[in-house]
């Protein structure tokens, strides 16, 4: 599966009432260490079935950025069941990203 663009219309179906866990990476266009996370993040949504992964651009989903109080971006966040469990800013390996989702 590849990962969906989150926005304000669609956050709730997408992430506040999936049964299965979701990655979300805050991030934009004009921003380094986001390039260097996003095929990661891509990777990760084409290799497991098991979970649901978005994207919330901070430029075009303001609202969203500050439910979350993103101030730095790339943010990875993990939710359950509507929660967030985990939460990581800044660029990281694969491996750190998975990590996050298996606490």
């Amino acid at each position: 599966m590849s990962a969906i663009n989150i926005n304000q219309n669609n956050f709730r179906k997408e992430v506040l009432n999936s049964d299965k866990p979701v990655l979300l990476d805050f991030w934009a266009s004009w921003c380094g260490p986001c390039r260097m996370v996003s095929p990661i993040v891509d990777e990760i949504a084409a290799e497991r079935a098991d979970i649901k992964v978005g994207k919330v651009n901070v430029d075009e989903q303001s609202e969203l950025a500050a439910q979350f109080r993103v101030m730095s971006i790339p943010t990875l966040v993990v939710m359950k069941d509507g929660k967030v469990v985990n939460q990581a800013v800044g660029a990281r390996p694969k491996n750190q990203i998975l990590a996050l989702l298996s606490d």
